[in-house]
Parts: C-alpha cells; structure tokens; sequence
C-alpha cells in the first residue's frame, strides 16, 4: 500500500474527530469547506478518468456530499456538519441496493477482482453479504442521524468516530472469517 493510500485511508477514518475538534475552534463553515476540500482531495488524481468511471450512482452521491458540505458551508450548521455520516451512510447504502437490483452486487464485483470464475454458490453468497451490508448502512445511517440531531457533539463523535468504524470491523471481520470457513469446505 502506497503512503498516498495510507494517508487517504487516515482521512477518511479520522473525519469525525476532525469535525469534533475543528468545531472546537473553527466555525462550521469553515469546517465543511475542510471537509470538501478533503473529498476533493481524495479524488483528485485521474479525476477526469475517475468521473468518466463512475457510474451515475455514483457521481449523484459524490455530489450530494459535496452538496451538504457547501450548504453547510452557505448556512453555517453544526447540524448539517453532524449529518454527514449518516450522508455517507445514506450512499453506501444507494450503492450497494442499487447493485443488487442491477447485478453484478458490489460484493460480488469485489469478489471477481480476486477470482474471475465466481461460481454461482459464490455470486448468491455475495449477494447476501450485500444484502447484510445494506441493513448495516441503513442501521447504522439511522444511529450516525440520530446522534446528529439529538445528542452531544461528544456522543456524536464517540460514535461516529469510534463506536461505527469498530461495528464495520466487526463485521467486515466475521464475514471474512465466515468466508474462510466456507472456502474450506
């Protein structure tokens, strides 16, 4: 992994403890305009074959989240700022449910990068571990909103900065262990 990725990696894992500790000394329009600046900055390279890459679902959420930053930006919300986890949340989940109504389902693209001849056992099992990702998003969107709106900025930022990115691991981890166990048979 190239340093550019790792620190690319570092910045999307440490967005909300950034918005936390920039609130505590910048306004948040400055903050979101930070943080389109980062979204920016992450797509830069290629961004001319990256965008012509993306598919429309894809474009829409980009510029959602920008979007919400510049409104942020415009209308100086804490409250916006604070949305943009379950924002993000909000497009997984418009990407991978999409996926599933226009097969292949992102899990399966995924899986075909390591093994090109997916059996079919393989293409319904990623098809479920899509379906398990969208209830995540939409569960995990719905707390990232709730804590936005109705609780402390340090309630909302143990959460979003913490507490999500352990559950995603969580389950990222049992599904790979859970993977490992049915490749063995």
């Amino acid at each position: 992994m190239t340093a550019q990725r790792i620190f690319q990696a570092l910045l999307w894992l440490a967005y909300p403890p950034l918005i936390y500790f920039g609130l505590h000394f910048a306004e948040p329009r400055q903050v979101a305009l930070l943080l389109a600046l980062l979204l920016l900055l992450r797509r830069r390279r290629d961004a001319a074959r990256l965008l012509a890459g993306l598919s429309r679902a894809d474009l829409a959420v980009l510029v959602a989240l920008l979007a919400l930053a510049g409104a942020t930006a415009l209308t100086n919300s804490e409250t916006l700022l604070r949305l943009y986890p379950a924002a993000v949340n909000l497009g997984l989940l418009l990407l991978f449910g999409l996926s599933l109504r226009a097969p292949p389902s992102l899990v399966e693209r995924f899986a075909r990068l390591r093994d090109p001849l997916l059996p079919p056992a393989g293409v319904r099992y990623t098809r479920r571990v899509t379906q398990v990702w969208c209830a995540f998003f939409v569960v995990n969107g719905g707390i990232a909103g709730y804590t936005a709106l109705s609780s402390s900025r340090e309630t909302w930022a143990l959460y979003n900065g913490l507490i999500a990115y352990i559950l995603m691991g969580a389950l990222f981890s049992g599904e790979w262990l859970i993977r490992r166990r049915l490749l063995a048979r």
